[in-house]
């Protein structure tokens, strides 16, 4: 089954250049993914790839920055302040990428409109 995550802009370049290999999340499917579908949230607003699903990773806080820091390609800061609030968290193992030649927009393609998290697509 694939997913389709929302993700920041200047996320999707680190993804997609091959230095962020996690991605991190404060709560994950409950159906298990083989592929990520990537919308590059605004000012960008369109499916620009995809990446395959290495493996999801489930830890405490601490735990989980020792882990996947290395290539989680964010700040501690900004790590600590995403999951504040929270004892545990997820990283998304980022396997092989496409990206697409020429981005889709998401309601013409999927007919859907861009999730808060993530949404199924099958």
């Amino acid at each position: 089954m694939r997913a389709l995550l929302s993700i920041r802009p200047q996320y999707t370049k680190l993804i997609f250049a091959g230095q962020k290999r996690f991605e991190y999340r404060r709560t994950i499917f409950k159906q298990p993914i083989s592929s990520v579908v990537v919308y590059a949230s605004a000012p960008v607003s369109m499916v620009i790839g995809e990446f395959e699903v290495t493996g999801v990773f489930h830890d405490h806080i601490d735990a989980l920055w020792d882990s996947t820091s290395s290539h989680g390609g964010v700040s501690k800061q900004f790590f600590y302040s995403y999951f504040s609030g929270k004892e545990q968290g997820y990283a998304i193992g980022i396997g092989n990428t496409t990206l697409y030649r020429v981005p889709k927009g998401l309601q013409q393609e999927y007919g859907v409109r861009p999730p808060q998290s993530f949404l199924y697509l099958g």
